[in-house]
């Protein structure tokens, strides 16, 4: 995704500052999915798009102010990703499928969601950038929730707990499985859990539906058959 410039060209007063910034983000964003935050500094920007490090800070004064940036930029990413599916995706089945497809072509180019990979080092990040986190995560919970309530009404999802806990269920769970998918070098892991939970939805539901009919049935009084 980095668009490697020419030396000189984020300089102060380049003819295109717009597209210097986005080089900028492009690199750092790349370096934040595979590193982390804390395991990048401006020095590596710079070495990779070959410039100095004061033009980067030209362009963003420091890197809490880069890091909020990246947020942002991912968040919005990442709407526009969720509202093209809600345009042309009807069923919620396909727009869950088509959801962890978000999350596998990340994984795919080896590199995490930047949240949850910046989620791990919450606790080191500044307050602007947790803020930016705790965001992107209610807007996906929100996004979540409404396909869900929607597979209910339909009836093509059944599950017990509300539709908001199943959201935060789904969404902690693939970030986690993302984590571990990495640490092995291999995204079938992730795949195949994403897999069971959407597969959980409907299979899931019957058994609870199975389990229900089957309590109710001994609580009922038998006749007496006179």
């Amino acid at each position: 995704m980095a668009r490697i410039l020419k030396r000189n060209s984020l300089e102060p007063g380049a003819a295109a500052p717009r597209s210097a910034a986005t080089a900028i983000l492009d690199v750092a964003e790349q370096l934040a999915q595979t590193r982390g935050y804390n395991g990048f500094s401006y020095a590596d920007i710079a070495a990779q798009l070959s410039v100095t490090k004061a033009s980067l800070h030209y362009h963003f004064r420091s890197k809490a102010e880069l890091g909020g940036a990246l947020i942002e930029r991912y968040r919005i990413a990442f709407r526009a990703a969720l509202d093209a599916i809600d345009q042309k995706t009807p069923q919620p089945q396909g727009k869950l499928t088509k959801y962890v497809g978000l999350y596998n072509s990340v994984l795919s180019n080896k590199r995490m969601c930047l949240c949850g990979m910046l989620a791990a080092e919450y606790a080191t990040l500044p307050a602007p950038m947790q803020q930016g986190l705790t965001l992107f995560f209610d807007e996906n919970e929100r996004w979540l929730t409404g396909v869900l309530e929607d597979g209910l009404r339909a009836e093509v999802f059944l599950f017990q707990e509300p539709a908001r806990a199943r959201a935060r269920l789904l969404l902690g769970a693939l970030e986690g499985a993302m984590l571990v998918a990495r640490s092995y070098g291999d995204p079938h892991r992730f795949e195949q859990a994403a897999g069971y939970l959407l597969a959980d939805l409907t299979a899931g539901g019957r058994s609870i539906q199975r389990a229900t009919v089957g309590r109710n049935a001994l609580r009922r009084p038998r006749k007496s058959g006179k």
